[in-house]
Order: structure tokens, then C-alpha cells, then sequence
């Protein structure tokens, strides 16, 4: 296994996003998207440039995932929807528990079938509101968990036989087995059990050598987590408590790209962490892998 030094996060722009989330690699693009959840901004960082380009979106805007070369699948509070990023121009896909006023998309990835996996959530973060669903190409939902609090992390082992995702309330990485054909998930086991004292497990990312990538919500961190042992390897600091997410990309996929939030921080919080809400990145010293696009 590679080794890995503790190191800490730089600075890659100053976003000051309220709930900055849903980091993701656009290979063509070479570029970053993601996405502020409350101002309901979609928002691009061109790799290493650093040009910034931002759109408003009609809704809150919680997940994104390439769609073909020009295209991004998003998904909005309500559904889910086809952005045209050249045009700007936003198409809606399917809707998504419309009917539940309260609720929202949190984090979504998509599978090595191209299907797209999407968690909800609360907007308050109501206990047990949210389920996890995927979304087929001919646009069929499959509800596959329910009673989640915090729907978050999601990732897949190399040889797809494995599904790790994170319910935050419970803090830890649960591992399910993954049939990559027909898309069922069985549980199998926990496979990380995080210490509250490190903060609530947020989003997730996976590196080359299967190890996983756990941002730490009120932990400073984003840590590197064996789901084999359930060993932490790795710590990376970040200058700000409520780190969210995080994903590698750059052309050799060895930048890991990391999001962070101010909501709710108290006016003394934020003067003393004055970074909460920007964009961070490390290099690690492992690489990613390529992320899964939507496909027809």
C-alpha cells in the first residue's frame, strides 16, 4: 500500500459557500463542479487555472454526475434534471419525492452501469425522513433503503461487489453486497466505525487502492479509512469544522478536492475560522479513480 503522509489542506478558492457540497471530476472539462446546497448555486473550477464560473439554480441543488461530454444529471429538491452546461439551459428528468415538502436530495454517485444513486434527506435533518434510490437510464426509480437520517457517502469497491455508504446520524461506513446487473444491495457488515470525537462522517470518495476518503462534519478532516480493518491510515487538516466532501480529479486524478460549509456557524466561529465555506484541495500522495457518468 502506498504510503501516506498527514498533511494539510490549501486554499483553491475562496467560495464562502453556505453548504458547499457535491464535488465531482469533469475529465473533458478539466474541471471541478460543485455545488452550494442553500444558495442553490452549481459551480465550476477549471484545473489548475482556478477560473470560476457560477449558475443559480430554481432549487435547492445537492448532486451532480457527468452526463455525456456537455451534460451534467443534477439533482434538485423535487427531482432530478438534465443541465446543457455550454447553454446553461436546465431540463427536467424525473421527479423525486416531490411530494415530500420537507425533504431533499443529499449526496448521489453513479454506479459502473451508468445508473444514477441518490440519497434524501430532511432539509432540517429530521431523523429517519430519508431513503436512498436509484435511477435507471429509462428513468425507473428504486427506492433500496428508508428511515435514513442524513443520507450521505457512497462509493463502490474495484471489483463492484461491494457498496459502502454513510447514514451520518450513525456515524460509520456501512458495507453492502452489490449486485452490479441488477442493482440490489444486501448488507453485509460495518465496515468503518467512526469516533464522535472525529467529527460526523460526511461525504465519501474512494482511491485506487480501495481505501476510503471520509469527510469529518465538525472534525477539521478529511481522513483516509481502511474498510478492510476499519483503520484510519490517513488524516488530512482542513481550516475549517464543517468539511463536507470531497473528490480527486486533476488530469492525473492525485488532487483531492474538498468542500466545506458556514451554515449555521456562530458570528465568533466564523471570526475564528474565517475559511468555513471555501474550497480546499491536498495531494495526498495516492491517486483517484475515474468517477462513473450517467449514461443512456
Amino acid at each position: 500500500m502506498t504510503p501516506v503522509t498527514n498533511t494539510s489542506a490549501q486554499l483553491a478558492y475562496a467560495a464562502a459557500n453556505i453548504l458547499g457540497e457535491g464535488p465531482v471530476w469533469h475529465s473533458g472539462r478539466k474541471s471541478f463542479f460543485w455545488v452550494d446546497i442553500e444558495a442553490k448555486e452549481l459551480q465550476e473550477i477549471k484545473w489548475p487555472s482556478r477560473e470560476v464560473k457560477v449558475w443559480d439554480m430554481p432549487k435547492r441543488i445537492s448532486a451532480i454526475v457527468t452526463y455525456g461530454e456537455n451534460c451534467l444529471l443534477v439533482a434538485l429538491q423535487g427531482g432530478l434534471a438534465v443541465f446543457d452546461i455550454e447553454p446553461g439551459q436546465l431540463n427536467w428528468f424525473v421527479d423525486l419525492e416531490k411530494d415530500i415538502v420537507g425533504n431533499r436530495p443529499n449526496d448521489g454517485k453513479c454506479d459502473s452501469s451508468g445508473r444514477f444513486w441518490v440519497g434524501t434527506m430532511d432539509v432540517g435533518a429530521k431523523n429517519y425522513s430519508g431513503s436512498l434510490y436509484s435511477i435507471d437510464q429509462d428513468k425507473t426509480i428504486t427506492k433500496h433503503l428508508s428511515s435514513l437520517s442524513i443520507s450521505n457517502g457512497l462509493a463502490w469497491s474495484h471489483d463492484d461487489k461491494c457498496f459502502y455508504f454513510i447514514d451520518s446520524s450513525l456515524y460509520r461506513v456501512d458495507r453492502y453486497f452489490f449486485n452490479p446487473g441488477k442493482g440490489k444491495l444486501e448488507f453485509d457488515s460495518t465496515a468503518v466505525r467512526i469516533p464522535q470525537e472525529s467529527g460526523m462522517p460526511d461525504g465519501m470518495t474512494i482511491d485506487e487502492e480501495g481505501m476510503l476518503w471520509v469527510a469529518h462534519w465538525d472534525g477539521f478532516c478529511v481522513c483516509r479509512w481502511d474498510p478492510n480493518t476499519g483503520e484510519m491510515l490517513d488524516k488530512i487538516a482542513v481550516p475549517a469544522p464543517q468539511v463536507t466532501s470531497c473528490t480527486f480529479g486533476g488530469e492525473n486524478l492525485d488532487v483531492l478536492l474538498i468542500t466545506t460549509a458556514r451554515v449555521g456557524l456562530r458570528e465568533e466561529t466564523l471570526l475564528q475560522y474565517p475559511q468555513s465555506g471555501h474550497l480546499f484541495f491536498a495531494t495526498p500522495g495516492v491517486k483517484g479513480v475515474p468517477a462513473n457518468k450517467f449514461r443512456d
